[in-house]
Formats: structure tokens, C-alpha cells, sequence
């Protein structure tokens, strides 16, 4: 059960930016990651938030892969609900209102499967001189929208390290898979007392 707190190697053409309609359909534990900000190096519980969009081109072509797919797009986030928190300001956001005091004091995050939103997608130049599409924003759909919105796409799940379903960590890119693997988490889980390791 993933609760926040107050407190890719495969290839996919990118989401276009601009403002799209989209459903979120899966939610992975990322567990541990190491995150360095203005110098600061720490160690953050991570999860992230996966995307299937159903939005045209400016030439009104649906925007699919080359399977014929909704495109996907995720966000990486703090574990937290804190003031500051990303996740609490995309959520509120998502929500239309505020979080109550009982609703910080731990919200599942599966309640948001399978809900629609909009997405501002933005594209932005990382560090290392590459091109990031980012997700800028969330909002909330339309009234005008709702009643005419398309069929699901993507099956709804969560991925937790502490009780992992293996058949979803397969679908992962190995980038993701890795980035799993190497938190402390993940290895924790899969050594036994001695030492070695259980294959899954």
C-alpha cells in the first residue's frame, strides 16, 4: 500500500507539449533514490505517476504510437504531502481543493487510478544538453469534456516494492526496472539471511 505523508530503455516517441487529455493507470514505488539539489545530495522515497494520453496532433491526428496506442507520459515524485511537496500541489490541483488535516495524515494513492485529467506537457533542456518532455501541470477535465470521454485504455495498477507483482514488473523499461533494483528496498527484499540472493 502506497500512503504519502504530510511530514527508460525502450524508445517512445514524445508526448507533444501542449495541453492534453489523459488518464493515469499506473503508480510505481520507485523505494529509495538518491536526489541532489542545489549541491545537497539525499535520500528521498520516490514514486512515479504513468499516463495514457488521448489528444490530437495540431493536424487533429489522434496521437497513438506506431502499435496504434494512446502515448504515454509519467512523473517522478517526492513520497510526501508536505507543504512544499510537488505531489500535494499536482494533487490539489488535479482535485480542485485542498487536502483536509485527515487527508494528510495519510492518502492512498490508489485513489487517483483510472482518474482523467488534463496535462500540460512542456519541453524543456536538461543539464546534459538533451531534450526532457515534462509535465508541468495537472488540472482537473473540462465539465464539457466528461460526458464524452474515450474508452480506457491501459489496465489500472500499483506497483509496490514491499509486495511486488512480478507479471507488472516485467512490462517496466530496464531502465525503470534497474532504478527499482538498486534501492535498498529491492535488496533487502530479494537477500536472505545469508546473503544470497532469491530469484524471482
Amino acid at each position: 500500500m502506497l500512503i504519502a505523508r504530510a511530514s527508460e530503455g525502450r524508445s517512445f516517441t514524445p508526448v507533444p507539449s501542449g495541453s492534453h487529455l489523459a488518464r493515469c493507470y499506473r503508480i510505481i514505488d520507485l523505494g529509495t533514490q538518491k536526489t541532489e539539489w542545489a549541491g545537497q545530495v539525499k535520500l528521498l522515497q520516490k514514486v512515479m505517476f504513468q499516463f495514457e494520453v488521448h489528444s490530437e496532433d495540431d493536424e487533429g491526428n489522434p496521437l497513438v504510437t506506431s502499435k496504434g496506442e494512446p502515448m504515454s507520459i509519467s512523473k517522478n515524485y517526492t513520497l510526501s504531502l508536505g507543504d512544499k511537496s510537488q505531489l500535494r500541489a499536482d494533487l490539489e490541483a488535479w482535485r480542485s481543493k485542498e487536502f483536509t488535516r485527515d487527508e494528510l495524515k495519510g492518502f492512498e494513492l490508489k485513489n487517483v487510478l483510472g482518474a482523467w485529467c488534463m496535462l500540460t506537457v512542456t519541453r524543456a533542456t536538461g543539464k546534459d544538453g538533451k531534450d526532457y518532455t515534462n509535465i508541468s501541470g495537472i488540472s482537473p477535465v473540462p465539465k464539457t469534456m466528461k460526458a464524452s470521454l474515450p474508452e480506457p485504455h491501459n489496465e489500472v495498477g500499483i506497483f509496490s516494492i514491499s509486495d511486488p507483482d512480478m507479471e507488472m514488473f516485467d512490462t517496466f523499461s530496464d531502465r525503470i526496472k534497474q532504478r527499482i533494483m538498486d534501492t535498498p528496498e529491492w535488496k533487502s527484499r530479494n537477500t536472505t539471511e545469508d546473503d544470497t540472493q532469491i530469484p524471482f
